[in-house]
């Protein structure tokens, strides 16, 4: 933690310090960052495919494994948001190596308890550390936000969490070719144990700290305390919730409803999460183009059309629809968490201008409550993944089947509909004022073209 390591200025909305110095280093740290989160994320939905593999032999019902994913989950979301205020306190470089070691602390437990014979009970305690992998994402997040002019956001941000989401289907692959090896639970185990300490260490080596960022811990509160924080939040439920909760269930509906084995499931379960995970930085591309909101908008609509193809499918039993369809529900999450987190910069962006703030000072703004915000709206999107998997668990015991949690999820995705259209796109007349833009050449801001 050498003092070279602390960036004292950092202007990256200066378009001469971005070309000479901004973007050379944004780049670099957005590299390392994207590795550590990718193995939190790995370590975070680890139990989405264990749980596949847990036969007869270790005594739990499908029900257990629903509770044990859906817990996991919860821990995921709810460390996010002392994640994100760690990278205030910390620095983003410092806290990126401490998060990347403590992957250490879930991963030697479950391999160490891992065989039949133990008890639900200790799977479910070793299953809540790796939940913390789960805060990798917000704490990187925040970090990588103060790197990156606006200009640019929707695009890091949105390959910076699809390397890391991006972690759900190489875990799931990699465990696929273990098990096709006849290799077993903890010969994964070990594959990942040295990879975290590679991680860690790339991080000491390679990333840097932005002084302006730390020690500004208030920040997360005023984030608290916007209404526009707890509206995204529901937004992103209805995407990252969606893309969570959907890689740690799918594999056991595959099971559960349509009786394929384990190792079938497993064939299929990568293929969803590697698509979504690709697509993000496309939906933050196109954010950064159209329009955030806007893309976020029709994202729901072909999210909530999908959906209603897979009650069908799930009530005709069709196998081949139901795989097909959920793979291209899978696409369409990735794309709305591309399209939504390019939306937080630039809302915070457009009150800044909107209270009289130019230039630097309202660039400083938005980077300051855009960072913060982004934690908590992480930290409460993931329990959508949470709320899919208890309702998976509810509707197998209820009605044998998915079917019912389709249908709630449908109703869901409805109202985020109605929520983007009403909050950001139904008035794009209602623009920012014309004395508060900072140049010329910055145009009016809307809502709808957040």
């Amino acid at each position: 933690m050498t003092a070279r390591r602390w960036i004292e200025h950092w202007d990256p909305e200066d378009e001469v310090f971005w070309a000479e110095t901004g973007e050379k280093v944004a780049r670099r740290n957005l590299l390392f960052s994207v590795l550590s989160e990718h193995i939190g994320f790995s370590v975070w939905t680890l139990w989405s495919v264990l749980v596949l593999f847990m036969g007869p032999e270790y005594g739990l019902t499908p029900a257990d494994k629903f509770l044990l994913t859906s817990m996991v989950t919860l821990v995921g979301a709810v460390v996010r948001v002392p994640y994100t205020f760690a990278v205030a306190v910390f620095g983003g470089r410092n806290w990126t190596i401490i998060s990347a070691s403590l992957l250490l602390v879930p991963t030697v437990a479950a391999f160490t308890v891992m065989e039949p014979g133990t008890s639900f009970s200790t799977f479910l305690w070793v299953g809540l550390l790796a939940g913390i992998g789960g805060g990798n994402f917000a704490s990187s997040m925040t970090n990588i936000n103060a790197f990156f002019p606006l200009r640019k956001k929707g695009w890091a941000l949105g390959l910076n969490a699809g390397g890391g989401n991006i972690g759900v289907p190489v875990i799931q692959l990699v465990t696929l070719a273990i098990i096709g090896a006849s290799g077993g639970p903890r010969v994964l185990l070990g594959i990942y144990i040295p990879l975290i300490v590679v991680a860690a260490v790339l991080a000491a080596l390679f990333m840097d700290n932005i002084a302006s960022v730390k020690n500004d811990t208030g920040a997360a509160v005023d984030a608290a305390k916007d209404a526009h924080t707890w509206i995204m939040s529901f937004l992103y439920i209805g995407t990252f919730g969606s893309f969570i909760g959907y890689s740690f269930a799918f594999g056991q509906v595959l099971t559960n409803q349509f009786g394929r084995t384990p190792l079938q499931a497993a064939y299929l379960t990568f293929i969803g999460p590697l698509l979504g995970s690709l697509i993000r930085p496309v939906g933050g591309r196109l954010a950064d183009r159209f329009g955030g909101a806007r893309i976020t908008l029709w994202n729901f609509v072909a999210m909530a059309a999908a959906t209603a193809v897979l009650v069908v499918a799930s009530m005709e039993k069709s196998l081949p629809l139901f795989v097909a369809v959920f793979v291209v529900l899978f696409v369409l999450s990735g794309l709305g968490n591309g399209s939504t987190y390019k939306m937080i910069p630039g809302i915070f962006q457009a009150k800044a201008l909107a209270q009289g703030l130019e230039g630097e000072e309202a660039a400083a703004y938005g980077r300051r409550l855009s960072g913060a915000s982004m934690g908590l709206i992480g930290a409460v999107g993931a329990l959508g993944g949470v709320g899919i998997n208890l309702a998976f668990r509810q509707s197998f015991l209820s009605y044998g089947s998915g079917t019912g949690a389709f249908v709630a999820f449908l109703a869901c995705y409805g109202a985020a509909f109605a929520v983007t259209w009403a909050v950001y796109l139904r008035r794009p007349a209602r623009r920012i004022p014309a004395k508060a833009a900072a140049t010329e050449a910055e145009p009016q801001l809307s809502y709808a073209e957040v």
